[in-house]
């Protein structure tokens, strides 16, 4: 677990997906992907929840340095000393199989292609093409905000 982050101007911050905890550490600020835009908070923020996009979550100063992380879906809990983001999928940009990724990319514009008439088959091509593209920003060190 993070180190104590009481009256220090540190946020404990934890990244979990359902297979593993991806970090544990803490930072002055983090940047994150909501469903609405990103945001960012910083010790003392007021509690907030929200649900995530994807995109990077991006770690400054504490222990982390400065980190990133891809990740997509899941929710953020933010609270004025902690940060805990439960991603449906997450790794550092270093862990990113880019080849596999665009194979991502190329199947779901071909699902948006063959989508018809079908709304919730638009939604779910365009929320594959979506990950897809960001998991190779990510990778690629051109993931903006």
């Amino acid at each position: 677990m993070a180190e104590t982050t009481h009256n220090t101007g540190l946020l404990s911050v934890r990244l979990v997906t359902p297979q593993r905890v991806v970090v544990d550490t803490t930072a002055e600020a983090v940047e994150l992907p909501s469903m609405s835009g990103y945001l960012e908070t910083l010790y003392g923020a007021s509690p907030l929840l929200a649900e995530l996009g994807a995109g990077e979550v991006r770690l400054h100063g504490g222990a982390s340095g400065n980190e990133k992380f891809f990740v997509a879906w899941g929710f953020a809990e933010v609270l004025p000393e902690r940060v805990t983001i439960l991603a449906e999928q997450a790794m550092r940009p270093s862990e990113i199989n880019v080849e596999q990724a665009k194979a991502e990319l190329l199947q779901g514009e071909k699902d948006w292609a063959n989508a018809g008439d079908e709304a919730q088959a638009y939604d779910d091509a365009n929320a594959e093409i979506r990950v897809a593209e960001e998991k190779i920003a990510s990778a690629e060190g051109k993931a903006a905000h």
